[in-house]
């Protein structure tokens, strides 16, 4: 019952609004009864309206709803909801590889990254430490986790493209920098909850395997251990291409299609989700729904207004139908 109720043993209030509705009954009962005794019926029934006659008890019954009701807000119903979170941790990896030049996501899957990564810095919940890998051949920490959202901003401006995808290093990186916060906080027992959420549009290639000892998937379940989703955004399409400089120094055209598939394993393994984007829009709906998941968490919090203004609400009307109909109160 505490699960529901904040105090629960006001309930047994209700006891007392059952008490008075049975002495309501008895007493109507007993006006009859002395009525049929001393009256005379078609002298009563020529007196007393029957439409007020039907309705009289209305007033009533309204009256013991509504105090059923503010029982029930004494009782401190409880509710949950969505509320900000003030304490948590999210690292922002980008994937910087030469496939992110591409232009299937106008302008290009780099800048739709950007600008999406700024409008979720933009809108992430203030105090939340926000940070910023950037990853190719290597990863680079480019702001630490801060409740500076800013700074990741300005730093998601200044990425730039490099050769190869080296997944895992990202995700150790982001790893590496929340264990540093959470060092500095007092440890683990006294660390704020932590995300990471990845955006990639390629399958790695450093090292070639993702199972290797610095591959992605091996990444995912050392975030498995250490309780930290990796979410992951597979971020174009499947015919995107880019021209790079060939064997020849001739430039060609190569296909870079996103890889759904080792993203969604990632996020599988580590507990993260997977999503897809093809376009900027879609990108910013995505960080929207992770912004609400990442900067909200559920509580089971106090949810007596409502009880209490409808109990309040019928307990006025109650008592204004009884002086209307009955020209008495109840």
């Amino acid at each position: 019952m505490s699960r529901w109720f904040g105090h629960p043993w006001w309930l047994l209030s209700i006891l007392l609004v059952v008490a008075l509705v049975a002495a309501y009954v008895i007493e109507m009962r007993r006006r009859k009864t002395r009525a049929l005794r001393f009256a005379n019926l078609d002298v009563l029934r020529s007196v007393t309206p029957g439409a007020r006659d039907r309705f009289r008890h209305v007033p009533f019954g309204v009256l013991a709803v509504g105090l059923l009701l503010l029982t029930i807000a004494m009782a401190g119903p409880l509710a949950e909801r969505d509320v900000p979170r003030n304490r948590a941790t999210v690292m922002l990896v980008v994937d910087v590889s030469n496939s992110m030049m591409a232009t299937d996501v106008a302008p290009s899957r780099l800048e739709a990254a950007q600008a999406a990564g700024k409008r979720f810095a933009d809108e992430l919940t203030a105090g939340i430490n926000l940070g910023l890998v950037s990853f190719a051949g290597t990863a680079s920490t480019l702001v630490s986790p801060t409740p500076d959202h800013n700074a990741t901003k300005n730093a998601l401006g200044k990425l730039k493209l490099a050769d190869k995808t080296a997944t895992g290093e990202g995700i150790f990186a982001a790893l590496d920098q929340i264990q540093t916060l959470n060092s500095a906080l007092g440890g683990d027992s006294h660390a704020p909850p932590a995300h990471v959420v990845l955006l990639s549009d390629g399958k790695q290639t450093v090292p070639e395997s993702p199972n290797a000892e610095r591959g992605g998937f091996t990444a995912a379940r050392k975030a498995k251990e250490e309780n930290i989703p990796v979410s992951t955004i597979s971020f174009g399409t499947l015919t995107g291409t880019v021209e790079l400089e060939g064997p020849n120094g001739q430039m060609q055209r190569v296909p870079v299609p996103v890889d759904d598939d080792s993203l969604r394993q990632i996020a599988n393994i580590s507990g993260g989700n997977f999503y897809t984007a093809s376009s900027l829009d879609e990108l910013n709906k995505v960080y929207s729904t992770l912004r609400e998941q990442i900067g909200t968490e559920r509580q089971r919090g106090d949810n007596s207004r409502p009880w209490m203004i409808a109990g309040t609400l019928l307990v006025l009307a109650g008592t204004a139908g009884a002086l209307f109909l009955n020209r008495r109160l109840p």
